[in-house]
């Protein structure tokens, strides 16, 4: 006798607007060797980014900092997660000054630069980024560049830290709508990222203040318009919207392919609010055309 049929939730089909055909491999290959051969990491590849190929066919990449373990457990993040004090946890001296040659090497003119979250360390390792910084600033004099941080469990010293190494653009994401919170960012804090953020618009107001989200994860449309006021009142210039992809199996499933026709609206509502831009479509990432965002941001500034 057959047993009871499972009921398999089906995987929602990609649809047309978020399918890639190209691929470099070639380039892909070339760039990652260079990044092993000095013991680097990036978020493209840890986080699995769809854009990956495109990205590294034009010779841009963003840094990940502080290795390449979290001590987060995200729902949507597939960044490998670690317990503190494994010898694979240990910061990597040598780490700021191998991210500053290679951005040398790759000839760049808009280096970003993220991290893992480091909740094990003291500063959370807000004094290893700014290094990385100095450095960057060292090879590259002329070489513009955006941090991406992690909330640093809000402590705004270490923020402060980040900041003194003067950077042009200061992002932190936020990433959902706050209902969401405790399933795709339970470790985080919604409250405490927007705090961050005003933190940063208050400290340094020549810094371009910058944040993102991602769509998909079963928000509505009023939380996504309400979520944009609030990065707006914080002194936000600028926000990223994309649509999340399950990275792999044990990440959050996608709730909604969202339709390019929706992240239309949210630009033009965020336009409204006063965003000096709003960079939104299926495929945008917080750091994709990083370095066209804030030109286009400071030639409107002209």
């Amino acid at each position: 006798m057959e047993g009871p049929l499972v009921q398999i939730r089906p995987v929602p089909r990609l649809p047309p607007w978020l399918r890639l055909g190209t691929t470099h491999h070639e380039s892909v290959r070339s760039l990652q060797r260079g990044l092993r051969g000095r013991r680097l990491h990036t978020v493209c590849e840890s986080a699995r980014c769809p854009n990956l190929h495109e990205c590294f066919h034009r010779g841009a990449a963003t840094f990940l900092l502080l290795g390449n373990l979290c001590t987060r457990g995200c729902g949507f993040c597939s960044v490998p997660k670690g317990s503190p004090g494994k010898r694979e946890f240990a910061l990597d001296p040598e780490e700021p000054d191998n991210v500053a040659r290679m951005a040398a090497e790759m000839e760049l003119r808009y280096v970003v630069l993220t991290s893992v979250n480091r909740d094990d360390l003291p500063d959370g390792g807000s004094a290893h980024f700014a290094e990385t910084v100095r450095r960057i600033r060292r090879h590259l004099p002329a070489a513009r560049i955006e941090v991406l941080t992690p909330d640093f469990q809000g402590d705004m010293e270490a923020v402060r830290r980040v900041l003194d190494a003067a950077p042009d653009v200061f992002n932190h994401n936020v990433e959902t709508v706050p209902r969401l919170y405790r399933r795709v960012r339970p470790q985080a804090g919604y409250r405490r990222s927007l705090a961050v953020l005003r933190y940063a618009r208050e400290y340094r107001p020549d810094v371009l203040v910058k944040s993102g989200l991602m769509a998909g994860l079963g928000e509505t449309h009023a939380e996504v318009e309400a979520l944009l006021a609030e990065l707006r009142a914080a002194g936000v210039d600028v926000v990223t919207i994309g649509q999340y992809l399950q990275p792999s199996r044990r990440n959050l499933p996608v709730a909604e392919y969202v339709p390019p026709e929706r992240f239309e609206a949210w630009r033009e509502y965020g336009l409204s609010l006063g965003f000096k831009l709003v960079f939104s479509g299926p495929l945008v990432r917080s750091s994709y055309q990083a370095e066209v965002v804030e030109h286009a941001v400071r030639e409107a500034r002209c």
